[in-house]
């Protein structure tokens, strides 16, 4: 599992930083660099929600796409840590995977 720290903080499922949903999915298949993912799983925190949907969690499944990213396994990250950001966002498009890196990996 993969450490999350979520700085999305209008997503439903963000709780202080945690996510709530238990799994997220990254999009952005050709993405090159981090902004040209996304978090799929953003939902916006709307109306009256104050508490996030579910129980916060420090590891979580991420379900990958972003298939040049060094942390890609056979569509699982494999990251130690990631960073979602996307402050102010409204839309999974206004989101990124902070941690996405296609330098290269030593590791392979």
């Amino acid at each position: 599992m993969t450490t999350l720290n979520c700085s999305v903080k209008n997503c439903m499922y963000n709780e202080d930083r945690l996510c709530a949903k238990g799994n997220i999915t990254v999009g952005g298949q050709t993405a090159a660099k981090p902004n040209e993912t996304r978090c799929e799983s953003f939902r916006e925190r709307t109306g009256s929600m104050t508490n996030a949907v579910g129980r916060p969690s420090k590891e979580i499944d991420v379900r990958c796409y972003a298939s040049k990213c060094d942390f890609n396994e056979a569509c699982k990250c494999c990251a130690a840590r990631i960073g979602i950001a996307g402050s102010g966002a409204c839309s999974c498009a206004e989101t990124e995977c902070a941690s996405f890196d296609c330098r290269g990996s030593s590791r392979r």
